[in-house]
């Protein structure tokens, strides 16, 4: 796709193409680097039963999708940290809400000179 936009442009600029043939060729190799993640692999033979659970990116060592970091973790125990944890952030959530004092007041009191205007707005001399 590049290619063919650079060698359209070269047609406007009214180049001969040489600009044109060398981008298409640089964009077309990758500049010698290849894909980023290794050779695309097409498979011509059934896959494995779980090959979806299995992270292969081209390197020695593939690895497993779904991290098995703690595995002694109970799922009720992962529950309880995990309603936890949320029960903490609402809570905080809740004490801002209650404790937010800009709402009530959104502006700032005016103070007036003369003892606040006292006798000026009908109080007491």
């Amino acid at each position: 796709m590049a290619g063919k936009l650079s060698g359209v442009a070269s047609r406007i600029l009214g180049s001969n193409g040489v600009a044109a043939r060398s981008a298409a060729s640089a964009f077309r190799t990758r500049a010698g680097m290849g894909l980023p993640v290794g050779k695309h692999i097409v498979p011509d033979k059934p896959l494995p039963t779980h090959d979806e659970l299995v992270w292969d990116n081209g390197s020695a060592y593939p690895e497993p999708c779904v991290d098995r970091i703690a595995p002694h973790i109970g799922k009720y125990e992962a529950l309880a940290w995990l309603c936890g944890g949320l029960s903490f952030f609402v809570s905080l959530g809740l004490l801002a809400v209650w404790n937010d004092k800009a709402s009530t007041i959104p502006f700032a009191p005016k103070v007036y000179p003369y003892d606040n205007l006292r006798k000026e707005l009908g109080g007491e001399p």
